[in-house]
């Protein structure tokens, strides 16, 4: 009995012993009572609460189902996407034309960007671009004027250098059509 046993042989040094099952840990008692309600009261924010945003960010959007006949006076940049007839008027701000954009307005504003169709003089303190697929019929006066390759342009372009700064270059990108006239 006591010298029946047989000693168990010694287990070799690097043999992963198989892993122990955790013991489950018993859960806690379902109450049966409902939870308690919670009610929240929102009050909508005031200009004076909101965090200021930077004037990147800021700015109005014209949708592509939207027409504007008449003139749009403001002082924040704009983006149109509709149509517009009539005077866009943005002193010191940008103006971009979007790609479904059709505009048909004289424009002045600091910046104008054109991806769409504009038909109407431009005039831009700061600067004018069409971009590849944009279509400008009508007059520019601006600082500096950067036309893409393939974009489409019919007009005259008149560089004002009173109120660039002195050494500032001016930026002369010809698209195949820039000086084409009819």
């Amino acid at each position: 009995m006591w010298g029946s046993k047989k000693p168990e042989p010694p287990k070799p040094v690097g043999v992963a012993t198989p892993p122990v099952a955790p013991v489950p840990f018993p859960s806690a008692p379902v109450s049966t009572h409902p939870a308690p309600e919670i009610k929240l009261e929102v009050t909508p924010m005031t200009n004076e609460m909101r965090p200021p945003t930077p004037a990147s960010t800021t700015g109005a959007r014209l949708g592509p189902s939207l027409h504007v006949k008449g003139e749009i006076n403001g002082n924040e940049d704009l983006h149109v996407d509709g149509s517009v007839e009539g005077l866009i008027s943005l002193e010191d701000r940008k103006l971009t034309v979007g790609a479904s954009a059709k505009v048909s307005a004289d424009i002045v504003a600091r910046e104008i960007v054109v991806f769409g169709t504009v038909k109407g003089n431009l005039r831009a303190r700061d600067r004018i671009e069409i971009k590849k697929d944009g279509s400008v019929i009508g007059d520019l006066t601006t600082a500096r004027i950067m036309i893409e390759d393939g974009a489409y342009f019919k007009g005259s372009i008149e560089i004002e250098r009173g109120d660039a700064q002195p050494g500032a270059t001016v930026e002369k990108s010809f698209a195949r059509a820039a000086t084409r006239q009819e």
